[in-house]
């Protein structure tokens, strides 16, 4: 057969390729929250699964879209982001829902203030991405506040959702002032990368924390591994901006190393670490 013959069937072969590795790229990455999120819902316990994850993700994926408008990478690169920032939002909702539904007799903060005392007492505030103080006693209640002691720790999605905006706001914002600085946007794509690559190390010192790897799904952590491997092959197949592939790299030591503690922690258990109570201490990071 000539080799001009197989021309036709050559084509569409590289064409399909193409296409699967794009999407691969686009929906690959969440597909290691599946068995995560499955879990969580079968359990009713999302203490096993560090929710500083989400926020690692919502910072990175951001900051990836906003330097998607300095320098215009693939495309699938930017639907992954989109894909991702819709998944995390999905995981924190289930995982503070069901935080909250297993916490008792613990004081919680919100943005609306009691009515009454007998309102206070029955309702008792929630943490909010705003704290607002009360005053349970004397039904008073202060002006709003921002309380770093509960970041990351609220009652409800929608303060989640709130900071999720507010951070995209002001950055937004930023990167719309110094879009024309070819510095600027080489850092943002550094930071967006870089954030990142520093996706599992939360799940890693909660690990460490715990000396346990109980209530972390491994199989999140092995397609972890395999995705951020593809995605590293990946960025550097296509030529993708060079901040890219440092990130894919550093995750992939960063699975190992959770991979390692799972290896280390079943064979070699250890007595878990005593930590003194406290508000924040005692939640999942």
């Amino acid at each position: 057969m000539e080799p001009g013959g197989l021309e036709w069937l050559l084509v569409p072969m590289q064409q399909l390729v193409s296409w699967g590795a794009a999407g691969a790229m686009v929906f690959g990455g969440v597909v290691p929250y599946i068995p995560q999120y499955r879990d969580i819902r079968r359990t009713q316990n999302a203490e096993g699964f560090s929710t500083y994850v989400c926020l690692v993700l919502l910072v990175a994926n951001i900051l990836r879209i906003l330097f998607w408008f300095g320098r215009r990478f693939e495309s699938p690169l930017l639907w992954q982001s989109i894909i991702m920032i819709i998944t995390m939002l999905l995981m924190l909702k289930l995982c503070t829902e069901i935080r909250v539904s297993n916490e008792l007799n613990v004081k919680r903060r919100s943005f609306a203030a009691a009515d009454s005392k007998d309102e206070e007492i029955k309702a008792p505030p929630k943490r909010s991405y705003l704290e607002q103080p009360q005053n349970c006693y004397l039904g008073i209640s202060n002006a709003q506040d921002f309380d770093l002691n509960y970041f990351w720790h609220w009652s409800k999605f929608t303060d989640y959702v709130q900071c999720v905006l507010t951070f995209t706001g002001v950055t937004g914002y930023i990167t719309y002032l110094w879009l024309d600085s070819s510095l600027f946007v080489e850092t943002l794509g550094f930071l967006a990368v870089f954030t990142e690559a520093m996706l599992g190390v939360p799940q890693l010192y909660r690990n460490y924390q715990n000396r346990s790897t109980e209530g972390m799904s491994i199989k999140m952590v092995l397609m972890w591994t395999s995705g951020d491997t593809f995605k590293t092959v990946y960025f550097i197949l296509n030529q993708a901006p060079f901040q890219f592939s440092i990130c894919g790299l550093l995750q992939v030591f960063v699975d190992i190393a959770i991979l390692l503690q799972v290896y280390l922690y079943s064979h070699y258990p250890q007595k878990p670490v005593s930590h003194t109570a406290h508000p924040a201490s005692t939640k999942a990071l």
